[in-house]
């Protein structure tokens, strides 16, 4: 990849990209009809050579970084370019767990058999070519590879400038994979080039790309939405948000919401707002803000959170509609159910959203009419994960309503087609 660092006009990139769109399209109609045990076989081999190419690709990820930081990035963005031994390993295991899921293609979805004869068959087919355009994380580059592989899909990656070289060397691994299983390298592939022409260039690319897939922030959301001429998954920010109703256990209450916004505040999962009953919070929002305090973070609440602790700095109209992805979190205080559910849905990203409480008709209510694509009862946010769900792993959480929604995993991405097998009828 770095070899091809220097394309200088866009004119140099759209005609690498068309090169890059036209072998992923070759290449997906090859995979539509690969068996489920070559493309575990690939699979299996990307996870040998990501273990054995470690060193390579953590000396990648250090000059990666070494660079993000001599340009000022800092913060979470940086927690989520860094790679280590156990985050490679992690790579790894997902290519294995992904490797270990049923293979959705050819699965018969549904049938049934019409009055004249006509059998009816609903099957599960790949969606073709899917563009996945993501920033900081080169992780992204093992998953989104090998989701996209394992539902028969051809896949082309556009990671963040900042993680080009890990990216670069992940992707190698991957398509050594694909060289040992016979399935063609031009399966997955990436843009040669840190050029942002490169991402426009994709976003026109429908008679190659099927699907476009964002995974980053607010405004890389906003430009693939408003330039692609492809159909996109989308996936906005995370404003994830936990409510301690008024029946929740104390100790509980406290454990979630430390984990949901403290264990790692860079990802989309991470609570970013906490709302309390009233009736509880003279009682528990003191301890809950004991344990956000001493793990560092920032408090921000309303006059009522305020009056309850002084700790709490005044929160602003801004700050109920902010995905900090920071040790920053703000509070709340909401007179019950219905009011925490009214609060989500307006300033909410249709996200993850928790509630703690040991009424079940509260919980019910609440996980009936928030309108996220995960909602949980009496867990961390930070669940919000593929393979936190079984699925492997993720190419990503889609907010939208069309196709998938949630964790997007194999499964989610395939379409269907019908079958139809007849004994020589025509229609009257």
């Amino acid at each position: 990849m770095t070899a091809a660092h220097d394309l200088s006009a866009d004119g140099d990139v759209r005609e690498a990209m068309q090169g890059i769109g036209a072998a992923a399209k070759a290449a997906a109609h090859e995979l539509a009809y690969a068996s489920a045990e070559a493309k575990n076989t690939a699979l299996h081999a990307a996870a040998a050579a990501v273990r054995a190419r470690k060193d390579e690709i953590l000396a990648a990820n250090a000059a990666d970084v070494t660079r993000a930081e001599a340009n000022g990035v800092k913060g979470s963005f940086l927690d989520r370019l860094i790679l280590n031994h156990d985050r490679v390993e992690a790579m790894a295991l997902g290519q294995e767990e992904v490797a270990a899921l049923p293979d959705p293609i050819g699965t018969v979805l549904d049938e049934w058999e019409r009055p004249n004869g006509l059998k009816i068959a609903r099957v599960r087919v790949p969606l073709g070519v899917i563009g996945v355009i993501y920033e900081s994380r080169p992780n992204v580059t093992a998953d989104a590879g090998g989701l996209c592989l394992k539902a028969g899909n051809a896949a082309i990656l556009r990671g963040g400038s900042e993680s080009f070289e890990s990216s670069g060397v992940i992707l190698s691994c991957l398509q050594d994979g694909l060289d040992e299983a016979g399935l063609p390298r031009a399966a997955i592939q990436a843009p040669p080039t840190t050029d942002r022409a490169a991402v426009g260039a994709m976003l026109q690319m429908s008679e190659y790309i099927d699907v476009i897939v964002p995974r980053g922030g607010k405004s890389l959301i906003e430009r693939v939405q408003a330039h692609s001429r492809i159909p996109v998954f989308a996936h906005l920010e995370g404003l994830c948000h936990t409510y301690v109703h008024g029946a929740a256990d104390p100790q509980m209450a406290r454990e979630i919401v430390l984990n949901a916004k403290m264990r790692r505040t860079g990802i989309c999962g991470a609570t970013e707002t906490v709302l309390i009953d009233r009736d509880v919070a003279a009682e528990m929002l003191g301890p809950i803000v004991d344990d956000l305090a001493d793990a560092g973070c920032e408090i921000r609440g309303d006059d009522a959170a305020r009056n309850i602790d002084d700790r709490i700095v005044p929160a602003s109209d801004t700050d109920w509609d902010t995905e900090y992805l920071d040790a920053i979190v703000a509070v709340r205080v909401v007179e019950g159910v219905d009011a925490a559910i009214d609060h989500v849905n307006t300033h909410g990203s249709n996200h993850t959203d928790a509630i703690v409480t040991a009424d079940d008709e509260a919980a019910v209510r609440f996980l009936n009419r928030v309108d996220s694509g995960i909602v949980l009862h009496n867990a961390s946010t930070q669940f919000a994960d593929g393979a936190e769900f079984g699925m492997g792993a993720e190419i990503g959480i889609s907010t939208g309503k069309m196709h998938a929604r949630g964790p997007v995993g194999a499964e989610q991405l395939t379409s269907y087609k019908y079958v139809v097998r007849g004994a020589g009828q025509v229609r009257p």
